[in-house]
């Protein structure tokens, strides 16, 4: 079974799919938290917290180790929910497996991102117990985007993770409804994805025909609000 969790920072959207059931959770970024408006990020990581008990992931944006311990420690504090997000490496290209240790040994549940490799999930799990859980985020659409097949890394990761029961595998960076398809026959454990696309999923099931009669019934009302002639 693929969880769908959601990736979303808006406070609105984050109250209105907590109440549904097929989203079992939450992932955050300081890119979604800036586009969602927040200033505080301490306050407005709590009123997210307020609404769901659902996991939720909420990331360090330190870059340095020291930095993203001391961040990662304040974060796990803030709820039973809490899932401290940290990049698999800083932007200097830093492979940030200290930080991961530390935090691991601490017995705080960890969701390590913008991971792309195989490699880097070989990394991680050097770092990690058997106990704590850890959720290992692989960016699918960005590396198809750049025409890479994202499905290797994956079909390795979960193969050599699989010995880690307090491991899920993650698939990050949705472009498609129909990635969800591919999740789930990969058997990945997680999904994370876009209010719109989480939409779609829920129209799953529509024949074929009735496709061919929405759209050309999405052309004839356009073709009339617009008053085309010919």
């Amino acid at each position: 079974m693929t969880k769908i969790y959601c990736d979303i920072a808006d406070i609105s959207l984050i109250k209105k799919f907590n109440n549904k059931s097929i989203v079992k959770g939450f992932t955050t970024n300081p890119s979604l938290m800036r586009k969602a408006g927040a200033k505080d990020y301490m306050a407005y990581s709590q009123k997210i917290l307020k609404i769901t008990s659902k996991p939720v992931s909420l990331e360090v944006f330190a870059d340095d180790e020291k930095g993203m311990i001391s961040q990662g420690l304040k974060i796990s504090r803030w709820g039973k929910n809490v899932f401290v997000k940290v990049p698999v490496t800083n932007s200097k290209g830093r492979f940030m497996g200290k930080v991961i240790s530390e935090l691991n040994k601490k017995n705080i549940k960890l969701n390590i991102t913008a991971v792309y490799t195989f490699k880097q999930t070989k990394q991680i799990l050097k770092k990690i117990n058997f106990k704590t859980k850890v959720i290992i985020s692989i960016f699918a659409g960005r590396m198809a985007d750049i025409g890479k097949d994202p499905l290797p890394q994956f079909i390795n990761s979960l193969r050599f993770a699989k010995k880690y029961k307090n491991v899920e595998i993650l698939w990050a960076s949705v472009r498609e409804p129909y990635n969800y398809i591919q999740a789930k026959q990969l058997r990945c454990h997680i999904i994370t994805v876009p209010p719109l696309i989480i939409e779609k999923i829920g129209k799953f099931g529509k024949t074929s025909n009735s496709l061919t009669i929405d759209t050309v019934k999405k052309f004839l009302k356009d073709s009339k609000e617009s008053n085309f002639k010919i």
